[in-house]
């Protein structure tokens, strides 16, 4: 855990300051990493467990470049949104995120249902 969550906030920070790329540029390169991870783990054989260790590592850079441009000052390229603002996007973003998966979970509870009374 201190391994993972230290290299992953560093990891943030290397990227939005000694890269310049950025708050945002730094919160879509993170994302683009956990995108590829995703799919790995949808198309092809690469450990699962290896896979859960990059993007939980990953997840601390996204989490700390994304929470910096929703909070930080628009001349440091953030957003300046404050940190109850920044919380509501964020609290919306989950949420969705979370109905989603519901709404999948229940398709995918359906359809063995529709399996199971056809055999």
């Amino acid at each position: 855990m201190l391994f993972s969550n230290s290299l992953g906030t560093a990891f943030g920070d290397f990227l939005s300051d000694s890269l310049r790329l950025s708050y945002l540029g730094g919160t879509l390169v993170t994302s683009a990493v956990i995108l590829i991870v995703l799919s790995l783990h949808y198309f092809s054989k690469v450990s699962p467990v290896v896979l859960f260790w990059v993007a939980f590592v990953f997840t601390r850079p996204f989490g700390a470049t994304f929470g910096d441009l929703l909070t930080k000052p628009v001349n440091m390229h953030g957003l300046e949104l404050g940190t109850l603002n920044a919380s509501i996007v964020e609290f919306l973003i989950i949420s969705f995120l979370i109905f989603i998966a519901h709404l999948r979970l229940n398709r995918q509870n359906m359809l063995s249902c529709e399996k199971v009374k056809k055999n």
